[in-house]
């Protein structure tokens, strides 16, 4: 399978092309902030803490999941080292590379900011059944968002789904994650906020990998 990397999300242990500055910018440009308008959030929501319980995880319904937005496993020709993973946001997929000419492949949901933001990061931090800490930017143009300006506990009703992923550059949070989903028949959509989603048990997979 030979794969163009030009458009993809490279989560790797290297630098990122673009500053948290600029991806405030930008998710300022997404919801509508208004910059004499941002509230002073209590520090101590951070880092977003995980639920105390630890839900089942309840399995989507393969019937509803296009097959080729199941999990895989498919031959993998690029460069990257084992351990990496690939978001293609147009074609909807996650690749996580293996150490054996394979990736496993799964299926995910994207968002605007998912098409337009590509570089590289790390994971700096991984939650199970974490606290949803809206950005105060979607607090603006978002009800839901509002009603848990915050913080919305973990749990099976939770839009960051069963796991998460935080992606850091730089040392800074780039406010994109990678997490499950609470909406199954989101996976293969352009549906987001920016995020990337992925079933819960698929989440739940890549988190333990």
């Amino acid at each position: 399978m030979s794969v163009s990397r030009r458009n993809f999300l490279r989560t790797a242990a290297l630098g990122l092309a673009t500053t948290a500055l600029a991806q405030q910018a930008f998710a300022d440009s997404i919801y509508g902030f208004h910059p004499d308008a941002r509230p002073l959030r209590d520090e101590s929501l951070y880092p977003p803490v995980e639920s105390p319980i630890d839900f089942p995880i309840d399995l989507a319904d393969a019937d509803e999941i296009p097959e080729r937005f199941h999990r895989q496993l498919v031959a993998w020709e690029g460069p990257e080292e084992p351990g990496t993973i690939i978001v293609d946001p147009g074609q909807r997929f996650l690749y996580l590379v293996r150490d054996d000419g394979s990736a496993i492949r799964y299926g995910v949901g994207v968002g605007r900011a998912g098409f337009a933001w590509n570089g590289e990061a790390t994971i700096g931090m991984k939650r199970r059944w974490p606290r949803w800490l809206p950005p105060e930017e979607m607090i603006y143009r978002d009800a839901k968002a509002l009603e848990w300006a915050n913080g919305m506990p973990g749990g099976p009703e939770n839009p960051l789904g069963a796991r998460a992923l935080y992606l850091h550059a730089n040392g800074e949070d780039t406010l994109y994650r990678i997490h499950g989903t609470n909406d199954p028949k989101s996976i293969g959509k352009a549906m987001s906020s920016g995020c990337i989603r992925m079933l819960n048990e698929d989440v739940a997979d890549l988190f333990e990998r």
